[in-house]
């Protein structure tokens, strides 16, 4: 989410551009697969990515040695330099082209894209942030569609190798949203659900002091606006859901209360990043980290996740393994709303076993259907496993994360 302090729009301009070198694009290509997910440099990628770190000297590599593998860089030649000596890659925001006095900005524009796009760090461009998106009147749009769309393609004769990000709004209409995919080979969309109740109107939420606008106001919106943005997408383009990295009362400028002041915990964001995952996102990106101070706890539980799922990355590129798994429920003294969401991924000769409790209450659980696997061990966590005969039983936590080696 890049909110009021990300969102610039440049003006640009359409006049004859140059073509654009083929080995140049052969040799730097990047392009979703079929179902999605980056290849890089000759291998599938699943990205984990920042908008911003913290303001700390030491942060952006803190964020490479975490397993982060993407940073929002400013249009220069050094930040792009600083990123890849950590082995990271990077992005820049280039804005839209408007209906009138292109010109000058069509000349910054190229400049950029000629600048930047034979840098090894250089994973995508993005145009505008949230371009559906107007506070207090939802029925108009920032930027047409078709304002985005001629900018994807003027972007695209100067540097046809790297693919273009549009992050979206979890609001609007699915179909609202599609009409701005010939831009967008990556499909984002930001979503944060820790919010306390009785907080102070402020930007981009609702006057109930909500940000989404689904029934489901809990943390396992997060999956369902992930599927509302593969409905967008389609099955080719890549996904990837943009997590709470902020507490929403340190966006103010000033006159902060703190009382208001919430950051989502480590189990939290544990389970809006795996649950993303089980939902088939093809990358995470948190936004909104320069804006907690270096005494929250919020970047070091940042970085706690990431490394759990830096270890499995290899895994989490791979396309999903079908298991054969039936779910048995024992009763807890609850009602059963969303259940038990689950995802395999192959992982070396063994299998990833990916499960989360999309309830706001403890479920109690038995996963059968594995039979041909011979032993189970839990990842992450130093937990005995309730493993006989190809069957597991485990009891989560609301909103809990499992993650098992099979």
């Amino acid at each position: 989410m890049n909110r009021r302090h990300f969102l610039q729009t440049a003006t640009l301009a359409t006049a004859a551009l140059p073509v654009v070198p083929s080995a140049f694009a052969a040799a730097a290509s990047t392009r979703p697969e079929r179902d999605g997910m980056l290849r890089v440099r000759g291998e599938r990628e699943f990205i984990l990515g920042l908008y911003q770190v913290p303001k700390s000297e030491s942060a952006l590599r803190e964020a490479s040695e975490a397993g982060f593998n993407l940073i929002n860089r400013s249009a220069t030649r050094a930040a792009y330099d600083e990123a890849h000596a950590l082995g990271m890659l990077g992005w820049s925001a280039l804005g839209s082209l408007p209906t009138e006095k292109r010109a000058d900005a069509e000349s910054r524009m190229r400049q950029t894209i000629e600048t930047l796009r034979d840098h090894p760090a250089l994973l995508f461009w993005e145009t505008e942030d949230e371009p559906t998106f107007v506070w207090k009147e939802p029925t108009k749009l920032r930027t047409p569609a078709a304002q985005i769309n001629d900018t994807a393609a003027f972007i695209r004769r100067l540097d046809p190798a790297h693919p273009l990000y549009l992050n979206q709004s979890p609001t609007n209409l699915v179909s609202t949203l599609q009409a701005y995919n010939p831009a967008a080979d990556i499909v984002a969309t930001d979503i944060y659900p820790v919010i306390p109740q009785g907080i102070r109107e402020m930007y981009a939420l609702w006057p109930d002091g909500r940000q989404g606008d689904l029934l489901n106001s809990s943390l396992s919106q997060v999956g369902q606006y992930a599927d509302k943005m593969r409905a967008v997408a389609g099955p080719h383009r890549a996904v990837f859901t943009v997590l709470q990295g902020f507490a929403w009362e340190m966006l103010r400028d000033k006159d902060r209360d703190p009382a208001m002041v919430l950051y989502p915990t480590a189990a939290q964001l544990r389970f809006m990043a795996w649950q993303s995952v089980v939902h088939g996102v093809n990358g995470l990106v948190w936004w909104g980290l320069a804006y907690t101070p270096p005494e929250a706890p919020l970047w070091n539980d940042v970085k706690a996740v990431v490394r759990e799922l830096a270890q499995v990355r290899p895994a989490l590129a791979a396309p999903p393994v079908k298991l054969p798994l039936k779910l048995t429920y024992h009763d807890t003294g609850h009602s059963l709303d969303r259940g038990i969401e689950w995802l395999a991924k192959p992982l070396g000769r063994d299998t990833l076993l990916i499960a989360v409790n999309a309830e706001g209450n403890p479920v109690d659980v038995t996963f059968a259907g594995l039979g041909r696997f011979r032993q189970c061990e839990a990842m992450f966590e130093r937990r005995p496993v309730a493993w006989t005969n190809g069957q597991l039983r485990e009891r989560f936590e609301p909103f809990g994360a499992r993650i098992w080696r099979l």
